[in-house]
């Protein structure tokens, strides 16, 4: 089989599973097989290897079943960096690359990322602030071995410390910014989302088994105790839970709150500020 007939093939079978950007997922799939970041059409030509062709319908299998890119190529970019992800990782999307614009507008010293996951907030902080220390904790063993891959390929391990803690539980120390991407999606949400996500992605990670909120009033309530004085707590949300978090915000004594929104223009960040005494 040559490139172009594997490319017509599962370009074909992708987009009969469903498959939204099948053109596209078909074509990393025959690049990732081929170990060919970019190639030109005469590539496509070519006879596939054998070792290629079954990578490749393997790969293909996976996709087909809507097992996310991400978990096929073992990888994701991420604010301009490539981080590795599994399954028992959020996959980082481009949505969280606002809460990482909010976070950089102001300097920070230390950082505590609540609920890290793969590390990519946390890491990619660090990688943009090389003056910064900073601690990641999640209730997950297996997505802190993420993280720790993570952290360690981008060479901060010696400003990084990961920590398995159901939130705040086992934190030390004062911080001047807090962030985190909790599970935000309520539970009669879940049949909504895509096979991708619903049966691909660590549910822990999704929701809280209930009405979206309960990790924000977990995570809310505490951080007054963590913060530094002028200390921020970035927070992503759903699009339409702005309102309920930035009053949570302020039932914990934090002021200047703010919604920041996307680059599609939803509700996506939530900002508030320990007062200074």
């Amino acid at each position: 089989m040559t490139g172009r007939e594997a490319l017509a093939t599962a370009t074909e079978r992708l987009r009969a599973a469903g498959v939204p950007d099948a053109v596209n997922d078909a074509r990393r799939l025959l690049q990732n097989a081929m170990d060919a970041p970019q190639f030109v059409l005469i590539d496509l030509d070519r006879e596939m290897a054998g070792a290629q062709l079954s990578m490749f319908q393997d790969a293909l299998n996976r996709r087909e079943a809507r097992v996310p890119m991400s978990h096929i190529t073992g990888q994701r970019e991420f604010y301009g960096r490539t981080f590795r992800v599994s399954s028992a990782v959020l996959d980082p999307r481009p949505d969280t690359e606002t809460l990482i614009e909010v976070a950089l507008r102001q300097p920070f010293e230390r950082v505590l990322d609540l609920g890290t996951g793969s590390g990519c907030i946390l890491a990619t902080l660090l990688a943009e602030r090389p003056n910064a220390t900073g601690v990641g904790t999640d209730l997950s063993a297996s997505a802190l071995k993420v993280a720790e891959q993570n952290i360690s390929e981008l060479q901060l391990n010696e400003r990084a410390k990961l920590i398995e803690s159901d939130w705040l539980a086992k934190v030390d120390g004062s911080f001047d910014l807090i962030v985190s991407n909790p599970p935000y999606i309520a539970l009669d949400e879940m049949e909504g989302l895509q096979p991708e996500v619903q049966n691909h992605e660590p549910r822990m990670a999704l929701t809280d088994e209930g009405d979206g909120l309960s990790c924000y009033r977990a995570i809310i309530s505490e951080t007054g105790s963590y913060l530094s004085a002028g200390g921020r707590v970035v927070v992503e949300i759903g699009p339409t839970q702005g309102v309920a978090v930035s009053a949570l915000m302020t039932e914990a004594d934090l002021d200047q709150t703010e919604v920041i929104q996307d680059l599609d223009g939803r509700d996506r960040v939530v900002v508030g500020h320990k007062p200074h005494k």
